[in-house]
């Protein structure tokens, strides 16, 4: 890596820094150093990340010395990376889901995903910004939010772009060379969405491939911890330390299990010949001019690589009329027992308890309201209901053998064609399924959608298949992304 070490890290990809340390020509620490100064002259002002890890300089100086006197652990040795604020650390930082009521909560351990990141040799940066509890707390908060670190901007046009939720600090930090990469999650698009909106690659996994213990939780049945990364091989790199098993998580002992320990093997610039993709119009009907502009140009571009482009494919779920009892369900649950878990300086215990904190201090914690948290309040907490386990089986058998089953099977397809987090993604978040984005390219125009945010700016090209389909959606993307190169970075606010 030659010039300044502003020019050399300004997009760095992972294997650019790993061979950099290995040459000797950069260290971590000099790394570390490097993105801590951005993010304190640019942090003030797009609030992606919480707090800083206060080891994370001594902690790549012993990853340094490691390096010189024993050799590298693998590809992520001394990689400086944030951690979205629901993942458990087992050190000075605290872990809050962006809630003021769990402002001083430290985690008693790592969680199993930030161990394995350990192991692994990666530098935990910080804690990055987030929607309040995954965006479960209230019907009109804007994504992005927290009553802990204030709305989280998007960097491409702070205060007018859309940032997306409810892994915006990740998205944000990562766009804006914050860090080199981010863990995000993600209950129904809260990795893609952001991914989409900031520019990045962003992969939520099959539920089961990456374990949940130590992440406060919305639900048990769609939660999922992925890569967020400004390259394929960056989110392939990350995602193949995160995938050993864990026997505290039920959803990674079922069978048909598929996990790898590398999946840049799957990387293949010529990987779109011969795909089988097919294109869901249905959901396409949204989109403004721009948009849809992007989304055929993608279209296009993977015809000429040599991809079978199947268009249009219909399903049966496209009249189905969700609800959102599942989460409403879960979300009491899983919370309550994250919380009557949680280590020193937790606020609360429980999610009456959270209601009654964030009644009393309303002044700093409800700018938004707690609706969502009520309604979740308001079930048994047991998971017993029938109400709950009639709405779980049809979300199974709605987005699975209604909907990407139905059309992988009926269409021999590889892989659904989305733009960014539109509406059918849903279909992926429901049925425990993978997507990954990919930069598609910057709509120049848009509409004004919601919180009166505008649709321009950044859009995602989504890859969505069926369980434990990672090694293709990575063959897809990867050969997408090489053959379109739509990635830049923003210019800095400040």
């Amino acid at each position: 890596m030659d010039g300044t070490i502003n020019e050399r890290l300004i997009e760095a990809d992972i294997d650019s820094l790993r061979l950099a340390m290995e040459s000797g020509s950069l260290t971590s620490e000099a790394c570390v150093r490097w993105y801590l100064e951005r993010i304190e002259r640019l942090n003030p002002e797009l609030r992606a990340v919480l707090e800083v890890n206060p080891d994370a300089i001594a902690i790549a100086v012993e990853l340094d010395e490691e390096r010189r006197e024993r050799g590298s652990r693998g590809p992520l040795h001394g990689i400086p990376i944030l951690l979205k604020d629901n993942i458990d650390t087992g050190d000075r930082m605290h872990t809050s889901a962006g809630s003021v009521a769990l402002a001083e909560h430290f985690a008693k351990t790592d969680s199993v995903l930030a161990a394995q990141l350990r192991t692994a040799g990666t530098v935990f940066l910080g804690k990055a910004n987030m929607t309040e509890w995954a965006n479960f707390m209230s019907s009109t908060m804007w994504a992005g939010y927290s009553s802990r670190g204030g709305l989280t901007l998007n960097p491409y046009g702070p205060g007018e772009l859309f940032v997306g939720g409810s892994s915006s600090g990740s998205g944000a930090a990562v766009a804006a060379n914050l860090c080199t990469a981010a863990i995000g999650t993600e209950t129904s698009g809260s990795i893609i969405s952001p991914s989409s909106q900031n520019g990045l690659v962003g992969l939520k996994p099959t539920i089961g491939l990456v374990s949940r213990t130590g992440i406060i939780p919305i639900t048990h049945s769609q939660d999922s911890a992925g890569p967020m990364t400004r390259t394929v091989r960056d989110a392939a790199t990350l995602l193949g330390a995160m995938t050993a098993a864990d026997a505290e998580d039920t959803a990674m002992q079922e069978n048909g299990r598929l996990a790898y320990s590398n999946y840049t093997n799957f990387l293949d610039a010529n990987g779109l010949q011969g795909a089988r993709i097919g294109v869901p119009r249905h959901y396409y009907s949204g989109l403004d001019g721009a948009r849809a502009e992007i989304i055929e140009r993608a279209i296009i571009l993977m015809k000429e690589r040599g991809a079978i482009v199947v268009d249009p494919i219909s399903m049966p779920c496209e009249s189905a009329k969700w609800d959102w009892d599942v989460m409403r369900f879960e979300f009491k649950k899983g919370l309550n027992d994250y919380l009557d878990k949680a280590g020193p300086g937790a606020s609360v215990r429980s999610l009456d308890e959270l209601i009654a904190y964030n009644e009393a201090n309303r002044d700093v914690a409800m700018k938004y309201g707690q609706d969502t948290l009520i309604s979740s309040n308001e079930t048994s907490g047991t998971l017993t209901e029938t109400e709950y386990a009639e709405s779980l089986r049809l979300n199974l058998k709605v987005s699975r053998d209604q909907g990407i089953d139905h059309a992988i099977r009926e269409y021999r397809l590889d892989a659904l064609l989305f733009l960014g987090n539109e509406e059918g993604l849903d279909l992926s978040a429901r049925a425990g399924y993978p997507a990954i984005t990919v930069p598609g390219g910057y709509a120049e125009t848009g509409i004004i959608a919601e919180g009166g945010y505008t649709t321009k700016g950044p859009q995602g090209i989504t890859f969505v298949g069926t369980a434990y389909s990672e090694p293709m959606l990575f063959r897809l993307a990867y050969a997408y992304e090489q053959a379109s190169k739509y990635r830049f970075a923003p210019t800095d606010p400040v």
